[in-house]
């Protein structure tokens, strides 16, 4: 297949439903494949936000890595994980363990940070047998379509996330800090304008506050950037939430979003933040050897419920500093 023909806008499939598609024969290399075509294939990443790339027959974690090197470069590791993954080595990691018959809504990947990545890359090792699409959502049009009164406040104000670590439920200190030594991780959060406090049991609660709306770096295009909805504790299932607040009260939730002056965000805002999401959504199912790669700053993504066996491993690249990103205001000790 010529070069040429890739970047041809004939080439990749649009539909409204799902994320822009390209469909290639398999290559005897992939990983050469992917250097060869890299500016064409990131050029379609900006244009569309995500690019879902079918016929690759990615088969393995040695595989998928190299494929994702030719088209980033080095991976990021990840930083501030609230669930633990399985790292692979070099950058890759175990899709987020959630559990199957669960959602995880529309999220930007780790939008917690200060430096957050640019650039997810997907493969799909193994298909579920029913639905686990990683779904995307197009956050310019996310931000258009949800009602001022909502954007308005957290544009100006930000969000903040607050977060209490235990040994029971989501990532602990090492696997979030990388490490549990406790200057260690007190000079981390200082840098990183994170808020701690060390409870008498030794357990952490910090928060940190962020900008909502960013620009894009490249289109300059105002973006709704966040984790607000997939981290409030109403997008929970109910019995979930119920569980945690009678098992960690209110305020000691593993984590929770509120408003960047700390008031907290009614259950009626979160539930219109996802049915905007949901109105935006485009998802396609996974099939074996698939490659999606995704703008984490323009697009949104999720994980639906599924059946049977899953295997989608993960790559992050291009850190970056939103720009307009908002309140982050300096972390002290309290």
């Amino acid at each position: 297949m010529p070069s040429s023909s890739l970047a041809a806008p004939l080439d990749v499939e649009l539909r409204p439903d799902r994320p822009a598609m390209l469909r290639v024969e398999p290559p005897d290399d992939a990983a050469r494949w992917a250097a060869e075509y890299r500016q064409a294939l990131r050029a379609q990443v900006t244009e569309h936000g995500a690019l879902l790339v079918r016929g690759l027959g990615l088969g393995d974690g040695d595989q998928a890595g190299a494929v994702f090197a030719s088209l980033a470069g080095a991976l990021v590791p990840e930083r501030e994980a609230f669930a633990p993954r399985e790292a692979l080595g070099r950058g890759l990691y175990s899709s987020t363990p959630w559990p199957d018959n669960q959602p995880m809504c529309m999220h930007h990947e780790l939008s917690y940070l200060l430096e957050v990545p640019g650039l997810l890359l997907f493969a799909c090792l193994t298909e579920p047998e029913q639905g686990g699409a990683t779904a995307v959502a197009d956050a310019e049009q996310v931000l258009k379509a949800l009602p001022a009164e909502v954007t308005e406040r957290f544009e100006r104000d930000g969000w903040l996330l607050a977060r209490t670590y235990n040994d029971e439920i989501g990532a602990s200190l090492a696997e979030s800090f990388g490490t549990d030594d406790r200057a260690a991780i007190e000079d981390y959060c200082r840098a990183h304008a994170i808020e701690y406090t060390w409870h008498p049991d030794g357990s952490l609660h910090t928060e940190q506050r962020r900008g909502a709306v960013v620009r894009h770096p490249v289109t300059g295009r105002r973006c709704w950037f966040n984790q607000i909805a997939f981290l409030n504790e109403w997008t929970l299932a109910p019995e979930v939430r119920e569980y945690l607040v009678d098992e960690y009260g209110e305020d000691g939730l593993p984590f929770n979003t509120r408003y960047g002056d700390g008031s907290p965000i009614g259950e009626d805002v979160v539930q219109v933040i996802n049915a905007t999401y949901e109105e935006h959504t485009r998802r396609e199912p996974w099939r074996a050897g698939d490659l999606l790669l995704v703008d984490n700053i323009r697009t949104a993504h999720s994980r639906e419920p599924f059946t049977g066996e899953r295997r989608v491993l993960v790559g992050m690249a291009e850190p970056l500093r939103p720009a307009d990103g908002g309140p982050a205001r300096e972390a002290s000790r309290r």
